[in-house]
């Protein structure tokens, strides 16, 4: 339920643009990200970093694209989006005790599981490189290809990489559960 909370200013984006074009797809996105932070605000009175990271690069590039009439600032969103996430995970792995991906995965965990130091290393540079990676490939796909293809790329391509990453790392980490004694 919550990958769907967090997908909804993407699939409001994407049927908004089907129906009515880049420019409205850019003024619906923008404001769904805010209602999100502000619904997530009330609702966990406190801020989500990366909504609020994702609010603020939406607003400047969708507003841009808005301004100049001109779709490429919108397309820029998810590459800024992907390398400030990608910079501040490798700034969590070289600066501080836990990385950002062992912080977060510990709670979803919830000491569950005893995680090595190395594999809490490897995840966090797969997820930088992904990252990177995904920056670069939607660069490419926004300068390369229609706008039409770009959204269905934004859409499709990289919410089924997120999710093919997740999963991945979800099975990489239940190596390091413990068996459940009382199954057959």
């Amino acid at each position: 339920m919550h990958f769907m909370y967090d997908m909804l200013p993407v699939i409001l984006f994407f049927v908004t643009f089907k129906w009515f074009g880049i420019y409205a797809a850019t003024v619906v996105g923008m404001v769904a990200t805010l209602a999100q932070v502000l619904i997530t605000r009330m609702w966990r009175k406190k801020w989500d970093k990366t909504q609020l990271i994702t609010f603020g690069v939406f607003l400047v590039f969708g507003s841009m694209t808005l301004y100049f009439h001109n779709p490429i600032f919108v397309k820029w969103k998810p590459t800024i989006v992907f390398w400030i996430f990608a910079l501040c995970i490798v700034s969590s792995q070289l600066l501080t005790a836990k990385s950002l991906i062992q912080r977060l995965m510990e709670k979803v965990l919830e000491d569950k599981a005893h995680i090595p130091p190395r594999v809490w290393k490897q995840l966090t540079w797969i997820w930088v490189l992904f990252f990177l990676v995904m920056g670069g490939v939607n660069l490419y796909i926004a300068y390369q290809y229609s706008n039409n293809a770009w959204v269905n790329f934004k859409f499709y391509g990289i919410t089924s990489a997120l999710f093919l990453v997740s999963i991945l790392q979800s099975l990489y980490l239940m190596r390091y559960l413990p068996e459940d004694k009382n199954s057959p």
